[in-house]
C-alpha cells in the first residue's frame, strides 16, 4: 500500500531524459488512482470524445496488430478492440500502477497490458499495423528515440495516431498557455492529490516540447508522412494521423 507523500518537483527532473523518465514513473504512480477522473476534469469532459475521434480516424484493416503506448488505464486499447472485430491489442505503460488498473478493467481476451518504455517496446521490426498514443509523446524521455522506435515496429504503410497538447510558435502565446495550464492543472493536482505538481506538470512538460510546426517537421525527419492534423480545444490539443 502506498503511504509516502508525493513531494517531487517537476522542474528538478525534466532537464535530462533519465530524470524525466524517473519523474514520470513516480508522478503517474501517484496520479493513477484518480487519473481517469483527472483527465475528464482537466479536459472539461472532452477527453473520451477526443480518444473516440482518434480511433475513428484509423483505417479499416482486417485483423490488425495494435499497440497503444503510455496506455494509462486502457481507454484507447479498449476503443481499439471495439473498432476492430479481429486483431490483437496491447497496451504498454511505464507505470505498474496504471497497468494494474488497466488489467482490472479488461474483459477481452484479445487485449493485454504490460509495463514497458515507449522507446524500447521489445517488439520485432515491422510487426505492428497500428500504433497509438494519447498524451504520450510529450512524456517521452527522448522524443527522437520514441519516434524512431515507433517507426521501427510499424510495418511499411502502418499507421501512427497521436493525441497530445500542442504548443504555439509565438512566445507570447506560449507564455499564456503555460500560465493557463499551470493554474488549471495545479488546481486539480491540489484538489485530487493535495499537491499542485501532480497535474501542474503538464505545463512544465510543454516547455521543452516542440511547437506544432517543429513537431510536424520532426515527424517527417523520423520517416513519417503526415496524413492529417486536427485541432481540438481551440488548438491547445492536436490529433495527428501519420503513415510509416
Amino acid at each position: 500500500m502506498k503511504t509516502e507523500k508525493f513531494t517531487l518537483r517537476a522542474h528538478d527532473w525534466l532537464h535530462s531524459s533519465e530524470g524525466k523518465k524517473w519523474f514520470n514513473e513516480k508522478h503517474f504512480a501517484e496520479s493513477a488512482p484518480r487519473y481517469d477522473l483527472a483527465t475528464r476534469l482537466l479536459s472539461l469532459g472532452q477527453d473520451m470524445g477526443w480518444k473516440r475521434r482518434l480511433v475513428a480516424s484509423l483505417p479499416a484493416i482486417p485483423d490488425p496488430v495494435c499497440v497503444d503506448v503510455a496506455c494509462g488505464t486502457g481507454d484507447v486499447v479498449f476503443l481499439l478492440a471495439q473498432r476492430y472485430r479481429e486483431g490483437s491489442f496491447t497496451g504498454v505503460d511505464l507505470t505498474r500502477e496504471m497497468i494494474e488498473l488497466a488489467k482490472g478493467r479488461n474483459r477481452d481476451a484479445r487485449v493485454r497490458f504490460h509495463c514497458g518504455e515507449m522507446s524500447r517496446l521489445g517488439m520485432p521490426d515491422q510487426s505492428v499495423d497500428v500504433l497509438t498514443g494519447s498524451y504520450a509523446i510529450r512524456n517521452a524521455p527522448d522524443l527522437g528515440e520514441a519516434l524512431a522506435e515507433f517507426h521501427r515496429v510499424l510495418r511499411p504503410g502502418g499507421t501512427l495516431a497521436l493525441l497530445d497538447f500542442s504548443k504555439p510558435r509565438s512566445a507570447i502565446l506560449q507564455r499564456i498557455q503555460f500560465l493557463l495550464l499551470g493554474f488549471w492543472g495545479g488546481l486539480w493536482g491540489l484538489v485530487l492529490h493535495g499537491n499542485p505538481e501532480v497535474h501542474g506538470y503538464i505545463s512544465k512538460s510543454l516547455r521543452s516540447f516542440p511547437d506544432a510546426e517543429s513537431l510536424e517537421r520532426k515527424f517527417v525527419e523520423c520517416g513519417f508522412e503526415l496524413v492529417e492534423a486536427r485541432r481540438h480545444f481551440g488548438g491547445m490539443m492536436m490529433q495527428y494521423l501519420l503513415r510509416a
